[in-house]
């Protein structure tokens, strides 16, 4: 308990070094105050008007799931605000069934954000200490987090969520309090072994400081901020990976597999992550192990071969890896229009045709009739066409190839990954396939110099 004038300031000239070195506020900002009633956010809230310059309000969430103590939480939060003259909002909330603990988390940070995107308040201030921080390091550490994991609490989040008593401990909040008559209350569930991180904070920790290291929360808050340095270097050096050695495929991510298994087992992991990030927007689930099967993957030799990762599909085809949802073939037929542009099912793409007559087509180049778009001779053709997908099977003779070819052998020609071939349109006239995708007109039908009236074939990009 402090025991000098200087000692009762200390955490209040502390939060004001740790608002300054972060950056939480600006002059005159609105800060929306979560105050639960407990020791910490009751500090966090005396703490600002002490130091003033902010124009401060009160949150608080009951989770009505400690029936009247809740409740009795609620109003003693009220009537702090009232005595304290300070705008009070209460959002009381039904936690879903499932982890409590977490869930009510997530409850709190939906609440909070809805007051950030309303605009009624700029930040939101949350009462997380060093001792929460050094719990959740070591809770982290236990499940087996990477570095990521281990950067602990954020200090300040892009979402404009601020913790001003991150660098305090719980005992000098308390000391604060006493020295100051503030009252607080405590919440029952804080005392029971129920949840995880009251085993930590009640047994684990304790037991550490006495037999192994007496500044374990110290240690514990600085392997945080050694952690947050870590990524916020990372972070600059995978965006830059990612820029030369990913790309995107409607909701799939793309990575180059030779490039990613050429890489270091750091940067290389971190950059599976962000591709995993990227495509399934969280990495929960994700463990180490999982990473590293895709690791072997962008690294076997071959260019083919799947995984899985938690709520992805990952699949390797020649040289690129797939990461998404698995990608399901959609058969079609249709019949084109002409003129017009026919949109493929299950694509970013529709296919366009347009009749040219002789005097039209006479300004084009020779060499337009070879182009992969393609150009057929109107007049070879029954005129009774239908585009569709791919088949197993399907062969034709290309403009350019001696004889006929399998479309699947040309997809290994030209190295099409797998995923690209499910929706791969083929143009047939009858029985006849007259046109593909890429590989352009059949030889029979293409359109030359000579041709009358020609069916020009045209790939449109969906906008």
């Amino acid at each position: 308990m402090p025991d000098s004038d200087g000692q009762a300031r200390r955490p209040v000239l502390q939060i004001r070094r740790t608002i300054e070195r972060f950056g939480m506020f600006r002059p005159e900002q609105r800060v929306g105050v979560a105050v639960s009633g407990g020791a910490d956010s009751v500090c966090l809230l005396h703490a600002l008007i002490e130091l003033g310059g902010l124009r401060l309000s009160v949150l608080h969430v009951d989770h009505c799931l400690r029936g009247a103590e809740s409740r009795r939480d609620a109003e003693f939060v009220r009537e702090m605000a009232a005595r304290l003259g300070l705008p009070f909002t209460l959002r009381e909330i039904d936690v879903a069934p499932g982890n409590l603990e977490q869930e009510a988390r997530k409850a709190r940070l939906v609440f909070f954000q809805e007051q950030l995107a309303s605009g009624e308040v700029d930040r939101v201030a949350l009462g997380h200490t060093r001792s929460d921080q050094a719990e959740t390091v070591l809770f982290r550490f236990l499940r087996g987090s990477g570095t990521a994991g281990l950067s602990g609490i954020l200090p300040v989040t892009a979402e404009g969520l601020v913790r001003p008593l991150i660098e305090v401990e719980r005992a000098e909040v308390e000391g604060f309090l006493r020295e100051r008559g503030i009252a607080w209350r405590e919440d029952s569930t804080n005392a029971t072994g129920e949840f995880a991180r009251n085993r930590i904070r009640h047994r684990l920790l304790p037991q550490l400081a006495e037999e192994w290291n007496p500044a374990i929360v110290e240690t514990l808050a600085h392997t945080a901020e050694f952690a947050r340095g870590e990524e916020a270097y990372w972070e600059q050096e995978i965006t830059h990976l990612a820029e030369t050695h990913m790309a995107y495929a409607g909701d799939a991510v793309l990575v180059r597999a030779a490039a990613l298994g050429r890489l270091p087992p750091a940067a290389g992991r971190r950059l599976v992550r962000h591709a995993i990030r990227l495509a399934k927007g969280d990495l929960r689930g994700v463990d180490f192990e999982q990473v590293e099967r895709v690791l072997d993957l962008a690294s076997a030799p071959g260019g083919g071969g799947r995984t899985q990762v938690r709520g992805l599909d990952v699949r390797r085809s020649f040289d690129w890896l797939r990461l998404g949802v698995p990608v399901a073939r959609k058969p079609y037929s249709l019949m084109p229009l002409v003129p017009g542009i026919t949109q493929i099912p299950g694509a970013s793409f529709g296919i366009s045709l347009e009749l040219l007559e002789n005097s039209e087509t006479s300004g084009l180049p020779e060499n337009v009739y070879n182009t992969e778009m393609g150009c057929l001779d109107w007049k070879r053709m029954s005129g009774s066409l239908e585009l569709r997908n791919w088949r197993f099977g399907d062969q034709y003779q290309p403009m350019g190839i001696s004889g006929a070819e399998k479309i699947k052998t040309l997809f290994q020609l030209q190295r099409i990954p797998v995923w690209e071939r499910a929706q791969w349109p083929v143009l047939t006239d009858g029985a006849s396939i007259v046109w593909t995708r890429r590989f352009g007109a059949s030889a029979a039908f293409a359109a030359g110099p000579e041709s009358t009236v020609v069916l020009k074939i045209g790939e449109v990009t969906n906008r």
